[in-house]
Parts: structure tokens; C-alpha cells; sequence
């Protein structure tokens, strides 16, 4: 018979292999606070645009800026997005229970759905099964009732904002079998030492399924307190539309300064002229004189009291600036190149060679290293926290025959 010491052994020690393969980085909070944060997820069939938006509670629109989408195309809110898209999913990231999570997702059970499909398959393994079952206090994993709501407790971190005291945004991304450390820190415009600081990381080995917070160059706001969006980040090569779609704010491609202007599908907004000028949003006066230039900007305050803010911001700068350059818009996705299925991530939009002019009339033109963000992660284990790597995927082949050695030198078998 097995020897119940061995047995204990055994089980310990699985059990810490299991947790060994899937991890996330986890970040502690202690306020009610919330920021700006991104999901990468990869489309697991094809979808609508508001399909997409509806399985994160999320403004389509939104969705479409985020990723640098032309919105300028009519119906864009119904074009078919095709199956293994890779989006960045905009968010709110809260603190709940001690840790940073958005827990503002729902999702209606259909008859076909378990909780690991619904964990694997649609949220491309963002959560796990486990965190599904935990969040809703389901008994019986197996038993699902058709049009039950479930909460999706989804990854995400915050890190105040920054990243070596430099604006970013936090992007959850999931490893695939086909990532290394390297290329993800390459791809999203990062280094190696940066990545494995900010996810608390002792070597560069990562397994499928494991969860990066991967920093992001970001424009930040500086609107007041007292507005609605607040804290407002856009990731570096793309767009957010905010105040109620009358507001489209971008980022880059040459620096890091939010520029907002009124965006193309405002329809019914309040007045967006700077107090005591004739300039609009967006607009910019410049005059050469001996001492540089003088420039003046009708730059974006924030949305107050249901009011579009605007302030007039004069400046002396060494020399007038160009045309405002934004970052290259693209067109709906209809496919996939199957050398980009199994690549890299993609990367915020970025180019520095030369300057980018748009191609859509939605956005016209006008005139320390080595440090761990502040309230640094902990590179969690799942766990039901924040972690989203599910214990029910497969063991790799090299665990499998771990288990075996295992087997046979810890628990001996009578014949």
C-alpha cells in the first residue's frame, strides 16, 4: 500500500506545480480609487464590434479609439471583427478587496457554456474558472443555469499611473505558447529589466497562460478632481473619446502630450470656445517674435458638472511648432495574416521616423531604470485573486513526466 507520508508529499508537491505554471502579477491597494488600465484579448470567433464591447460592458466607441480604428466608417459599430483579433480592451480598474480588479463585468450564461470555456474560450483566459466559481459563490461548478448572470472579475493594475515616474497605462496581457520575455518587452516598446521589475519577476521564464502587466508610454490629464473623467489616459499611438463622444483626445506619434479636440461624432455638446478668445478646442495661434514663439492653445479641462471645461494656455517656446500630427488610423480588421496569429502582441502605434498624417476626416489636421513602479506588485500565484491562469488546462509535456518520476520513486506500489 502507499505510504501516507508519501502521499502527502506527492500532493504538496503537485500542488505547488500546478501553481508554478500559471501566475499574474497582483497589485495591493488600500483606497477606493480607480484608473485607466487595458485588457489584451484575442478574439476566440468572429465577432461584431459591438459584440466585443458588450462582453466588457464597454462603449464601442471606445473600443474602436483604443485601437487606433477608423469610427469614420459608416455601420462601424456592426463590422464583423475576425476570429484570433488581438484588441486592447479599455477599462476601469478598481480596488476590491485589497486588490486592484474591475469587477464591472457581467456575463448571461448560454446552454452550451462551463465555467472554463467561459473562462478559456470567450475571455481568452483572462479570469479562470476558479475566480469565476469564487466570485459567484457557485456550489456546484457543473451545474449552470441558462441566463444566469455572472460577475467576471478581470485583471488589472494601476501602479499609480507611471512607470519609472513617466506617464503609462497598464496593459493585462496573457503569455501564449509562442511568447518570450524578450519579445513582448521589444514589442510594447519596453526593456526586459523594466518588464521583470514591474511583474516582480526573479528570472525571464514565463508559461502559457501566465498574466504581465505590461507599461505602456501614455498622455495624461491633468484635469481637476471634480471632473468626470479624471485621471484621463491614452496610450501612446492611439485615441479615447470622452465628455459623451464630443470630446476625442489622442497620443503621439512624436511625443507624450494629450491633445483633444472636438471629435466627429459630437452631436448635441456645450460650448467648446475658450473663455475670452475666439479659439476652439484644439485650436492653436502661434506668432514668431525675437524671443521665440508665442504660442496660445484652447486646450481640454475636463467634463464638469456635465460641462466641457476649456482653458487658454499661453506659453513662450523657443521656437513655433508644426502642424499637429496624430497618430495613423486603420481600417475595420477583416482578417487575420496568419504570420501575426502566433506573433508578438501588438504594439501601440508608434514612429518616430517621420511625421504620420491620418487618414480619416475623423481626426482632421490642425493648425531612473530598474525601479519597481511605486506600491509594487506581487507576482501572485493563482489564486482567485487576480490571477486568471486556470488549473484545468492541460500539464506540458516535461510536468507530465515529472509527475510520472514522481510516481515511481515516491510512492512504491505493492504488487
Amino acid at each position: 500500500m502507499p505510504n501516507p507520508k508519501h502521499l502527502l508529499q506527492a500532493t504538496l508537491f503537485l500542488s505547488l506545480l500546478l501553481q508554478a505554471l500559471c501566475k499574474s502579477t497582483i497589485e495591493p491597494c488600500s483606497n477606493s480609487d480607480s484608473c485607466n488600465a487595458l485588457l489584451g484579448y484575442t478574439l476566440y470567433t468572429d465577432l461584431k464590434v459591438s459584440e466585443v464591447a458588450s462582453l466588457f460592458q464597454i462603449d464601442p466607441i471606445a473600443l474602436l479609439t483604443a485601437n487606433a480604428i477608423d469610427i469614420s466608417y459608416p455601420d462601424v459599430e456592426h463590422h464583423i471583427l475576425p476570429s484570433k483579433l488581438f484588441l486592447k480592451i479599455p477599462i476601469s480598474c478598481s480596488c476590491v478587496d485589497g486588490i486592484r480588479k474591475s469587477v464591472a463585468t457581467n456575463y448571461k450564461t448560454r446552454p452550451s457554456d462551463t465555467l472554463s470555456s467561459i473562462a478559456d474560450s470567450v475571455y481568452g483566459g483572462l479570469v479562470s474558472s476558479d475566480q469565476l466559481r469564487e466570485a459567484n459563490s457557485i456550489p456546484d461548478p457543473s451545474v449552470l443555469d441558462v441566463g444566469q448572470n455572472l460577475v467576471v472579475p478581470l485583471p488589472c493594475t494601476c501602479f499609480n499611473g507611471s512607470d519609472n515616474s513617466l506617464p503609462a497605462i497598464y496593459l493585462s496581457y496573457v503569455v501564449r505558447p509562442v511568447d518570450s520575455l524578450a519579445a513582448i518587452a521589444a514589442r510594447y516598446f519596453t526593456t526586459l529589466t523594466d518588464l521583470m521589475n514591474v511583474n516582480a519577476m526573479g528570472s525571464t521564464a514565463i508559461n502559457d497562460g501566465d498574466i504581465l502587466a505590461v507599461p505602456i508610454p501614455a498622455c495624461a490629464s491633468n484635469f481637476p478632481k471634480s471632473a468626470s473623467d479624471f485621471g484621463l489616459l491614452v496610450p501612446n499611438g492611439s485615441y479615447a473619446i470622452t465628455a459623451g463622444h464630443c470630446v476625442q483626445c489622442s497620443c503621439g506619434p512624436k511625443n507624450l502630450n494629450l491633445y483633444c479636440m472636438p471629435a466627429s461624432l459630437a452631436v448635441s455638446c456645450s460650448s467648446m470656445q475658450c473663455r475670452g478668445s475666439n479659439l476652439m478646442l484644439g485650436n492653436v495661434t502661434v506668432q514668431q517674435t525675437s524671443g521665440g514663439c508665442n504660442v496660445t492653445s484652447c486646450d481640454y479641462d475636463g467634463i464638469v458638472n456635465g460641462t466641457i471645461a476649456t482653458t487658454l494656455s499661453p506659453s513662450l517656446q523657443p521656437r513655433c511648432p508644426g502642424p499637429q500630427e496624430f497618430p495613423p488610423l486603420v481600417a475595420p480588421p477583416t482578417t487575420v495574416a496568419k504570420d501575426t496569429v502566433f506573433g508578438p502582441a501588438p504594439a501601440p502605434l508608434f514612429d518616430g521616423a517621420g511625421p504620420m498624417s491620418p487618414i480619416s476626416s475623423v481626426v482632421p489636421s490642425t493648425g531612473l531604470p530598474g525601479f519597481s513602479p511605486a506600491n509594487g506588485p506581487i507576482s501572485g500565484i493563482s489564486s482567485g485573486a487576480s490571477a486568471a491562469c486556470s488549473l484545468a488546462k492541460p500539464l506540458p509535456t516535461l510536468t507530465y513526466a515529472l509527475v510520472l518520476l514522481l510516481v515511481k520513486f515516491m510512492i512504491p506500489v505493492a504488487l
